[in-house]
């Protein structure tokens, strides 16, 4: 499940390579103050366990989890074998209470460090490949915090590969690619007003992962094969790294591989 890009020099430089699908955790720690179309229950160990080694098996090693995805890390930092077959995407920022079912944010350089290193023991690692500010959306306002030199810092110390930001704005995604390696943006069938943002990073030869292609499960069912499309129309765009897509479903998982990987056929033609 390899794709060659441009934006993927930001990983070979850290020494990696990552899948052209990545497998995103919310739904193994956090079933609380989500918009999914459909209820969902958190699997147990055996079925994470099972999970992760068929997304192995299927090509995978990328893996998006995030203090707010309730107790994803915790679980991944136990569940998952042969840490150095995985490249981790965590994120710093929003904190979530699985009590109370409330997130709320904390972007000060600060927590950033308290947020990393709490990651690391939550993960079983001494490393992380790729952490990202997992914006309010106020983007601009993070950046001038310091929120991103606090993570290069932390880049600088060893504990982190690669830094960047989940954006929500076009100008946030483009100063978070200025100061730092890469950027996440959502981009689907529906909502691509954060292209100029993939532009910028193929144009530096930054990292780019997609987040919500699939519209978290709201594409248009009027398509003969909305995920087939999603991942054509994406993974032919010049720039974008790796889709980070969701789910605790092994047909699903298995599908969206083999669709991700026609489409990889297609852009390389």
């Amino acid at each position: 499940l390899d794709r060659s890009s441009a934006a993927s020099d930001v990983y070979k430089r850290q020494g990696l390579t990552v899948s052209a699908l990545g497998l995103g955790t919310v739904k193994i720690g956090r079933d609380k103050g989500v918009k999914y179309p459909n209820s969902f229950t958190i699997p147990d160990d055996r079925a994470v366990t099972e999970l992760l080694a068929q997304a192995q098996d299927l090509g995978i090693n990328l893996i998006d989890t995030a203090p707010a995805y309730g107790h994803s890390e915790q679980r991944l930092g136990q569940l998952m074998s042969q840490r150095q077959d995985w490249v981790i995407v965590t994120k710093v920022g929003e904190e979530f209470d699985n009590n109370s079912g409330d997130s709320h944010f904390d972007f000060s350089p600060e927590h950033v460090r308290f947020s990393v290193e709490r990651s690391l023991q939550r993960l079983n690692t001494d490393y992380l490949d790729c952490v990202l500010i997992h914006s309010d959306g106020n983007d601009l306002a993070i950046i001038e915090k310091g929120t991103l030199d606090a993570l290069n810092d932390l880049k600088k110390a060893g504990l982190i590969r690669a830094t960047g930001m989940s954006t929500k704005t076009v100008a946030g995604g483009i100063a978070s690619l200025n100061h730092a390696d890469m950027a996440m943006v959502t981009y689907n069938l529906h909502q691509q007003d954060e292209a100029p943002v993939i532009e910028h990073a193929a144009a530096r030869q930054k990292g780019i992962l997609i987040k919500k292609a699939f519209a978290s499960g709201h594409l248009n069912d009027t398509l003969d094969d909305p995920v087939q499309e999603s991942l054509d129309q994406i993974l032919g765009i010049a720039g974008v790294s790796s889709i980070i897509a969701g789910t605790i479903n092994p047909a699903h998982l298995q599908e969206n591989v083999a669709k991700a990987r026609q489409a990889c056929k297609m852009a390389a033609q």
